[in-house]
């Protein structure tokens, strides 16, 4: 599939707060594409933020940036919105969500699976499946009410809810090819993801030297949300909450024209220096077999 790519695409980290700094150097509609992970509420060590609001103040605090994104995205835009919750207020990121839901329309729902088990004999006869399997990392949960908790949700929204996507863009090959004949879609070999996306942290040795923040999400889910919007419709992305540059360094590996903030100096400092590091390929064609 043709991709547009520049090869020396901007990016601007901007330090400050998003509320602030974003009416000063983000037109209205100018943006079309936001992937962003902001902070839960769940009492998380930043540097230099609180994540301990009360949820009045958090859910009002919400609103008001879920207001300056609508500002900053163009009409065909889509925000993709990656929230997490706690196992003992599982409801926190459909609050999150309602939030949004008065200023956008919620068009997909998308679960982000971090580890997952796969019994042996629930796939039966399935090529390269011969034993049970346990893959990704996840923080296990001590307690005896609650499970761990190994999934976190992206809320797709749009301002109308009918943008259109490039769903064969992140794409999966079929299992078995005589599908390929039957199903009209099935165009190059690939169907749909679907709304479950494993993404595993990759492996890391120290977290204070190779992840010094305490909630990131990993390249590829920020890139898998650009190739699902369309790269080719990407002008300019955004990440109010841009911390190590996760996303940054997706929006530069497709050549797309980038904007992030954020109120930590160390963080922004530390995101520049990924993005001043040899780039990497694309990443899904990548991980691709």
């Amino acid at each position: 599939m043709a991709r547009t790519h520049k090869a020396d695409p901007a990016c601007d980290l901007i330090h400050g707060d998003f509320l602030v700094e974003s009416p000063l150097h983000v037109a209205e509609a100018s943006v079309d594409l936001v992937v962003t992970s902001p902070p839960y509420n769940l009492g998380v060590d930043y540097n230099s933020y609180r994540d301990r609001l009360s949820r009045d103040d958090y859910i009002d605090w919400t609103d008001r940036w879920a207001a300056e994104v609508h500002r900053a995205l163009a009409d065909d835009g889509s925000l993709f919105l990656n929230v997490g919750t706690r196992p003992s207020d599982p409801a926190a990121a459909w609050d999150v969500a309602s939030v949004f839901r008065q200023h956008f329309r919620l068009q997909n729902v998308i679960h982000w699976v971090k580890s997952i088990f796969i019994a042996k004999g629930d796939v039966g006869k399935y090529p390269g499946v011969t034993r049970d399997v346990t893959v990704g990392h996840y923080k296990p949960v001590n307690s005896r009410r609650f499970v761990n908790d190994t999934h976190e949700y992206i809320f797709h929204f749009t301002k109308t809810g009918e943008v259109e996507l490039d769903r064969l863009a992140i794409g999966v090959p079929y299992q078995d090819a005589s599908n390929i004949e039957r199903w009209a879609g099935a165009g190059g070999g690939v169907h749909c993801r679907g709304n479950t996306w494993f993404i595993p942290y990759p492996t890391i040795k120290f977290r204070a030297k190779d992840r010094p923040h305490p909630a990131t999400f990993p390249v590829r889910l920020p890139e898998m949300c650009m190739r699902l919007h369309g790269v080719e419709k990407i002008s300019r992305a955004m990440d109010p909450f841009v911390g190590l540059g996760s996303s940054a360094l997706a929006a530069q590996s497709l050549g797309i024209d980038f904007i992030g903030f954020d109120i930590d100096e160390v963080y922004l400092e530390y995101a520049r220096s990924r993005l001043a590091e040899p780039r990497q390929p694309d990443l899904i064609d990548a991980a691709r077999p």
